[in-house]
């Protein structure tokens, strides 16, 4: 089952966060009380499609739904790295690392209400809490968006390089638009001083 990451899809697929479509509760809004039937309707059609498992279009329509209210969450920032992956029998897996304990339970509560998903298993990792690796998270920021090659992407509602800092070992996610800013994305976080270890995981859009 593919592990789909927000990070890439924030660079890739950016119109998911406009062209997804509106949760059960916009639903029930838009229709304003003057339909009684059809939000009746909507989850018996879906507990039957979970009992059969989910068809490929519905599991399509819930990796919208999920991008959607993932990339919404106010404190989802440069410093996570979230990704996700959604099986036949409605259950949404939560990954990556956060490095705020309340982030993870936010991205449970808003996928759980999403049509489809029967359950949410959240192995979403919460940093340690280090005066260290937040130095080190400040530094490696300036050190790659105060970068004359790279400072185009801080121009971003979400900078699409996000530094992930464990123990003072640093691992870049994300999407860049050529081989040569993945390259000095890495270069700049190790030149930061107190930086352990780099691991690069940014992709090129044109991978």
């Amino acid at each position: 089952m593919k592990t789909f990451v927000l990070a890439l899809l924030l660079g890739v697929l950016p119109a998911y966060a406009q062209d997804s479509p509106a949760t059960p509760q916009q639903n029930s809004d838009a229709a304003g009380g003057t339909n009684s039937t059809a939000p009746q309707q909507k989850p018996n059609a879906t507990s039957a499609e979970n009992r059969q498992g989910l068809t490929q279009k519905g599991i399509d329509r819930i990796i919208k739904e999920v991008h959607h209210e993932l990339v919404l969450l106010p404190f989802y920032g440069v410093f996570d790295n979230l990704a996700y992956k959604v099986t036949p029998d409605g259950t949404v897996t939560l990954l990556g690392q956060v490095s705020r304990p309340t982030l993870k339970t936010d991205a449970e509560r808003a996928v759980k209400h999403i049509e489809g998903v029967e359950r949410v298993d959240n192995q979403i990792e919460v940093l340690p809490t280090s005066p260290n690796d937040d130095r080190i998270r400040r530094d490696t920021y300036r050190a790659i968006y105060g970068n004359e090659v790279l400072s185009q992407y801080s121009l971003r509602a979400v900078p699409p390089i996000h530094v992930i800092v464990k123990n003072g070992n640093v691992t870049l996610e994300g999407v860049v638009a050529r081989q040569m800013d993945r390259q000095i994305a890495e270069m700049q976080a190790k030149s930061v001083p107190g930086v352990f270890s780099v691991t690069n995981n940014l992709r090129v859009e044109t991978d």
